[in-house]
């Protein structure tokens, strides 16, 4: 049964019809194409943190986690230290996994490597497709998500499997999957 929407409006499987932040996610932001190396990162790192959990708990602590990550200023992230990874383990508002916290530094380091040869995120990362979207449903991995996860884990990179890197290029509109049927579907 198709979940009732109150606009009236048919959207993808996985909205919660009952979570206004969810349904604001899908309409506005999944499937977008994004290009600011910011929010390419800020939507890495959730991506991250979202391996092994469901995303409407991430997206849930969103706001937390733009707060406990200095608003994803790639700059502050790469400077991280043990004190400061020790005190994101405190903070009850975010995912508190050592080894994410960890990883979460490290892409940045690594993200930021990839800018310097690239000149941004942007270009690397939509350089994969040269910057066409990509328009499939159903999939969980594909053969891009399996070169770009292999090639992210070759420069550093970790929580970034073909799973992780699929739901990314989905999160910023790469490859663009709304359900037959969602009103946002092409």
């Amino acid at each position: 049964m198709e979940p009732r929407w109150e606009d009236g409006k048919t959207r993808c499987f996985w909205a919660n019809p009952k979570n206004p932040t969810y349904i604001a996610y899908h309409d506005e932001e999944w499937g977008v194409p994004t290009y600011d190396d910011r929010d390419l990162f800020e939507m890495l790192v959730l991506e991250c943190f979202q391996a092994g959990l469901s995303w409407e708990c991430v997206l849930n602590k969103r706001e937390a986690f733009r707060e406990a990550f200095d608003g994803f200023d790639l700059d502050a992230v790469c400077a991280y230290g043990q004190e400061k990874m020790e005190s994101l383990l405190q903070d009850a508002l975010i995912i508190r996994n050592r080894l994410k916290v960890t990883a979460a530094v490290g892409n940045a380091r690594a993200f930021r490597a990839i800018e310097d040869e690239f000149g941004t995120f942007s270009d690397y990362i939509w350089g994969w497709t040269e910057g066409q979207v990509i328009h499939e449903v159903g999939l969980a991995s594909s053969p891009l998500s399996d070169a770009i996860s292999k090639d992210l884990k070759k420069r550093g990179m970790k929580f970034v499997g073909t799973t992780v890197v699929y739901a990314y290029l989905q999160s910023i509109g790469i490859i663009r999957s709304h359900d037959e049927g969602c009103f946002l579907h092409e």
